[in-house]
């Protein structure tokens, strides 16, 4: 049960990562404000920072007790 939560933390991170929208590409950045995908700029950056943060300390969680499991 363990080791499918850290999968699915896993795959959460990669998407969340896939989600960040570079500012230097105007190309994605004008995709991102025109669809309205996350609602505004300013408040998808902050949630995907705090699900970033969240995630990542998800992980090392699972990663830490699994870790314990097998010694």
């Amino acid at each position: 049960m363990l080791k499918i939560f850290g999968i699915i933390i896993s795959i959460l991170l990669i998407v969340i990562i896939f989600l960040r929208v570079p500012q230097e590409s105007v190309g994605l950045a004008s995709f991102a404000t025109k669809s309205d995908i996350l609602g505004s700029p300013s408040s998808a950056q902050r949630f995907l920072n705090i699900l970033t943060a969240v995630g990542i300390l998800g992980f090392f969680g699972v990663a830490i007790q699994l870790n314990l499991m097998n010694n």
